[in-house]
């Protein structure tokens, strides 16, 4: 039996709780998809071909367009296997988000155009996003991944946060939604996709609870403090997967963290001019979103810079990895305009970030400044490395293992007797 069809022991068997999570930013998940692809290849070469991101990782957390990546990454096929490999989140994405963010057809007008739509209701229909999805996901819920994953939207109704979780949806079945009702809702981004509403109901067809939902990067653009809050209250609950790890113990994580992106410093925006903006000015200024804009970075911020100072602060700096790019400029900043060039610019944007050195952001200056002489590519190289020898630990160390280990033992020496 090969290692990557056994499913990935518990927490306990091993030494790390392992985390994945995936920013927000539309288009610019190519990206972190990019990144994927690269640390999928490298697992691959440590553990053979069949290898995928879900084989190794406790819980992948994703907003918005991290939210579709990790459905993609976790939602099974009809061999209970990963839908997509890594490397194919690049095609999808260039394949349909030319579609799902149609561009602009009256050139002559731009500007007038752009607030015509700023003013009447959001920038995209969202029909051809929900169609795609619902095809892609089909009936598959949310208790049926082959991981646990954590996707955070924004109840507007409630205006408060949903999170839809692996491990709640095991004590709530109200929130075991379609895939694709999750997909579809964290990517709602205010002004630029409807807002969206469903709901879950019994085997009897009784509505069990109702969702009026908006972008998770509402919440948590940056979902990484979320996923571990999730893992903490089922150590809290007692859960013996975590035995016997403590609530507060993040010595024991292993995360890596993926941005989709950000304006350089010096396109980003100044209060002397801000000051005279009014309501258009910041659905619309400098081809953009600003509000969005402010609100998602701050957020994804704000987790990473809390993230460095507390795994700092235990000693295990390295066990944390943040990989993000804030000298975007220009149209390849932006989430929504997927024409040909821009997303393959977006491509190889994700490709000179992994020669780039791991960084953290100063939150002085609000830049990403060298946090060691270690690239993005040789820190998950490490990291594939860590991943690897975690999931053999707890594969020898578990019963299941044990009993794989036995009965690929028991199937060789029968061979060996057939051959003899």
């Amino acid at each position: 039996m090969e290692a990557t069809n056994i499913p990935l022991q518990p927490p306990t068997y091993g030494n790390f709780i392992t985390v994945l999570s995936i920013d927000g930013g539309g288009i610019r998940g190519l990206i972190p998809g990019t990144i994927l692809s690269f640390l999928e290849s490298e697992l691959q070469k440590l553990d053979g071909e069949d290898a995928r991101i879900a084989d190794y990782f406790d819980v992948i957390a994703g907003t918005s367009t991290g939210g579709l990546v990790t459905a993609m990454l976790t939602a099974p096929n009809e061999k209970n296997r990963p839908l997509f490999a890594a490397k194919d989140i690049k095609d999808f994405y260039l394949n349909h988000c030319p579609r799902i963010f149609p561009q602009n057809s009256c050139p002559l007008f731009p500007h007038v155009t752009k607030i015509v739509k700023a003013l009447s209701g959001p920038k995209y229909d969202g029909k051809y996003l929900h169609n795609i999805i619902r095809e892609k996901l089909g009936s598959l819920k949310l208790h049926q991944t082959l991981t646990n994953v954590v996707i955070p939207t924004f109840d507007i109704k409630r205006l408060q946060p949903t999170i839809f979780s692996s491990y709640e949806v095991k004590k709530n079945s109200s929130i075991d939604a379609l895939l694709s009702d999750v997909c579809i809702a964290t990517s709602a981004a205010p002004t630029y996709l409807p807002t969206y509403y469903f709901e879950t109901k019994d085997a009897e067809g009784k509505v069990l609870r109702e969702f009026n939902l908006t972008d998770g990067g509402v919440a948590a653009n940056n979902p990484a403090l979320v996923a571990m809050g999730e893992v903490s209250k089922e150590i809290i609950r007692g859960n013996s997967d975590f035995f016997p790890i403590k609530p507060m113990d993040y010595g024991r994580f292993l995360v890596i963290s993926l941005g989709t992106g950000s304006h350089k410093a010096e396109e980003k925006y100044k209060a002397t001019d801000a000051a005279k903006w009014g309501i258009l000015d910041w659905l619309t200024k400098g081809g953009s979103t600003p509000i969005i804009n402010v609100f998602s970075e701050a957020s994804a911020d704000m987790v990473d810079v809390h993230l460095s100072v507390v795994f700092k602060a235990l000693h295990c700096e390295r066990s944390y990895l943040r990989i993000q790019d804030d000298t975007l400029s220009g149209v390849i900043s932006s989430v929504d305009v997927a024409t040909t060039k821009n997303l393959d610019d977006l491509v190889k944007a994700g490709e000179a970030l992994l020669k780039k050195p791991v960084s953290r952001v100063n939150p002085e200056t609000g830049i990403f400044e060298a946090a060691n002489h270690e690239t993005n590519e040789e820190a998950l190289k490490r990291f594939a490395k860590l991943l690897s020898q975690e999931r053999q630990l707890r594969h020898a160390k578990s019963p299941v293992g044990h009993a794989a280990h036995a009965s690929q033992t028991y199937i060789i020496n029968d061979f060996n007797k057939c051959c003899n």
